[in-house]
């Protein structure tokens, strides 16, 4: 039986309706989470009342967990293998969406030296392209996705596990918003840890003053376009993954020059043979008996003035025996293992952030 031409029509036109109003709505702040959060009952989220334009809230307990998703912060080895799997799931899904996205601040830190996320880190961070963070909006927020992932127990048992992408209605400002400088969020529900999405943008008030090139991000990072472009493709934590092209000034003007260089950081020496960064122990120092209990995997120093000293001097000791030669080319102020540094490109100068 053929439909009347007047309601195929009629038809045809709810359904436009309809799917704009579902990819273009935004709630006035958090959208309801009754089918995808794993803990319905109770909400751990740091709601402030001086900030009631903020979207995303973070739990009461950690700025780095979602409190509608999580009511405790995670051991030193569970928060490392939920952040592997929250990079490997983030990326695989940004790949077959066909975004462009690359890793930036820590995570890139963590890329540099081991190609990992550092252990001590805490959430990741990534940018997107101004277009990508356009479609995302408009076909992908809210959606959640499920991957079969294996364990990192003896059993090695396949667990199912669910990632959130959500995106900030805020999102399409692109001035400085010190609130809402977070444009997305991708969120692991069965632990509230998320990576960071944050979106480049073309600075127009550095472009209006005459320079073209001028790119800045809302949590007030600025670039120029060839710091970041064209991107360079890598391996972070054995998946694909795009950098910046400018990386190593880049990170040297967050974390300074040593940050390239040191190969002790926040309770843990970076291991060249095993290439990779290893939590420290008394043991290194044979002074087990100064220690407390470990917190997060990671022995602390009891704090006690002479001996914290001793200890510190001992620390600078090895980490001094470590260093490398420094290599010709690689002049910054401190020896820059150059086996990790890909050539870079002269720079622009950014005199429009003055």
């Amino acid at each position: 039986m053929r439909l009347h031409f007047d309601a195929l029509a009629y038809c045809f036109i709810y359904f436009l309706q309809t799917a704009a109003s579902t990819h273009g709505r935004f709630a006035a702040r958090d959208a309801p989470f009754d089918q995808v959060r794993e803990i319905p009952d109770r909400s751990h989220q740091a709601a402030d009342e001086a900030e009631p334009e903020k979207y995303f809230h973070e739990s009461t307990f950690s700025k780095h967990y979602d409190g509608r998703f999580a009511d405790k912060q995670l051991n030193y080895n569970e928060r490392r293998s939920s952040l592997t799997a929250l990079m490997q799931t983030y990326v695989s899904t940004m790949n077959d969406i066909g975004a462009e996205t690359w890793i930036m601040h820590g995570s890139l830190l963590g890329w540099y030296w081991s190609r990992k996320t550092l252990p001590c880190d805490l959430d990741i961070d990534v940018m997107v392209s101004e277009q990508s963070i356009h479609h995302l909006a408009n076909y992908y927020n809210m959606t959640v996705h499920t991957f079969s992932l294996t364990s990192n127990t003896e059993d090695g048992e396949n667990r199912s596990s669910s990632y959130m992408l959500e995106i900030n209605p805020h999102y399409t400002n692109s001035t400085l918003d010190s609130v809402n400088k977070i444009d997305a969020r991708w969120i692991d529900t069965s632990t509230g840890l998320f990576i960071d999405i944050t979106t480049l943008r073309r600075n127009s008030t550095a472009q209006a003053l005459g320079f073209p090139d001028a790119m800045m991000v809302k949590d007030t990072h600025h670039y120029n376009y060839d710091d970041i472009f064209p991107l360079r493709h890598s391996i972070f934590e054995g998946y694909p993954v795009q950098i910046p092209y400018a990386y190593a000034e880049l990170l040297m003007e967050e974390y300074g020059a040593k940050a390239l260089s040191e190969v002790y950081f926040q309770n843990h020496r970076f291991d060249p043979g095993r290439g990779e960064w290893v939590a420290l122990s008394c043991k290194d120092f044979g002074t087990c008996g100064n220690y407390r209990n470990p917190v997060d995997g990671v022995n602390l120093p009891v704090s006690s003035g002479k001996r914290d000293q001793d200890e510190a001097a001992a620390l600078s000791q090895l980490g001094a025996a470590e260093h490398a030669e420094p290599s010709s080319g690689a002049q910054m102020g401190d020896s820059l293992p150059l086996s990790r540094l890909i050539d870079q490109r002269p720079r622009s100068s950014r005199r429009w952030q003055a």
